[in-house]
């Protein structure tokens, strides 16, 4: 059989954002389980994969003939890269294609968050609308004009991020010992500082690294310590980054003004999960998402389109692939 690339993104999503890739390309489309996908990976030259699943074991390119994956979003985690890169095949994702997404998620859940719109809801339903309306009144609860918003990682996402913080009347501080452009946040009056000092300072504190070794528990119980009491912390960056058990002490405490958890150590996440056990107040101190931060018929009709680009290049060969990272 004459394969050119296996997907194992469902066809469906490419269909429903009008996506497709070009018809010159033999293209089949697979479920990550299913039984031939090693057959499949011994015929295919190009593989393209989404970028949120379980980490791609190597004894799958036992034998393989696949050249080129491309992944169709920014992360890179299901990827053992410097294996790849010794076997000689390339990888590329694509970066920045869900930007204004996850800066709408990061501003959107902040203000959720610190006027207790999620809160109040509940309250309604129950029938205390009188005395919870008078307490929101009495606590003053703050916007986000005037804040200080704290950005862990500062690369595209994170200047993406920032930069809606900032049209929102925010002052922005940021902590990456590595920013992709040093010189992205001028325009922003951004401040470069210390992990500590960030935390002790933002109002806001928005994560977004990726999973490394050394950002694996980033923000764990000493940290989340370091924050200032009534602060809101947005995790849409990767499951692994924030010691959960530690948040759900903090958040069982009273010592956070509330949490958005978009991402899981583990997804989905068990039911015992600690996050999941917060009792009474804490309860509504916290937003669940089902890691949809990035997610929209807007970004992922970018990030498929650009990926099916990409992989065209890769065949024709009139034009190298871009954001080649192997």
């Amino acid at each position: 059989m004459s394969l050119d690339v296996l997907c194992l993104r469902r066809e469906a999503d490419f269909q429903r954002v009008g996506a497709l890739p070009p018809a010159s390309l033999k293209v089949l489309y697979r479920a990550p389980n299913d039984v031939d996908i090693p057959q499949l990976m011994k015929q295919a030259r190009a593989l393209v994969i989404p970028a949120v699943g379980p980490k791609l074991p190597t004894e799958l390119f036992a034998g393989t003939s696949i050249q080129f994956i491309q992944v169709t979003g920014a992360g890179l985690d299901r990827l053992d890269l410097p294996f790849l890169r010794q076997r000689g095949i390339a990888v590329a994702n694509v970066p920045g294609g869900s930007n204004d997404a996850v800066a709408e998620y990061a501003v959107t859940a902040s203000s959720v968050l610190l006027r207790r719109f999620f809160w109040a809801d509940t309250e309604i339903r129950h029938g205390n609308y009188r005395n919870f309306r008078a307490r929101m009144i009495a606590d003053s609860l703050l916007g986000l004009d005037g804040l200080t918003v704290g950005m862990v990682g500062f690369g595209i996402i994170g200047v993406a991020v920032a930069t809606a913080f900032h049209r929102r009347g925010c002052a922005i501080l940021y902590y990456d010992p590595a920013p992709r452009d040093p010189r992205a946040g001028e325009a922003l009056g951004a401040k470069a500082t210390s992990l500590q000092e960030l935390l002790r300072a933002a109002d806001v504190v928005s994560l977004h690294v990726p999973l490394l070794p050394q950002t694996t528990g980033l923000i764990g119980a000493r940290e989340l310590a370091m924050m200032k009491t009534g602060a809101v912390l947005i995790q849409a960056s990767r499951g692994g980054v924030v010691d959960e058990a530690a948040l759900a002490r903090a958040l069982q405490q009273g010592r956070l003004s509330g949490a958005a958890v978009d991402v899981y150590s583990t997804e989905p996440p068990a039911s015992q999960h600690p996050l999941f056990s917060l009792q009474g107040q804490a309860a509504q101190r916290i937003l669940f998402t089902p890691h949809i931060a990035g997610v929209t018929r807007q970004s992922t009709a970018f990030l498929c389109r650009s990926a099916w680009q990409n992989i065209e290049r890769f065949f024709t060969e009139c034009e190298a692939p871009r954001d080649v990272v192997t």
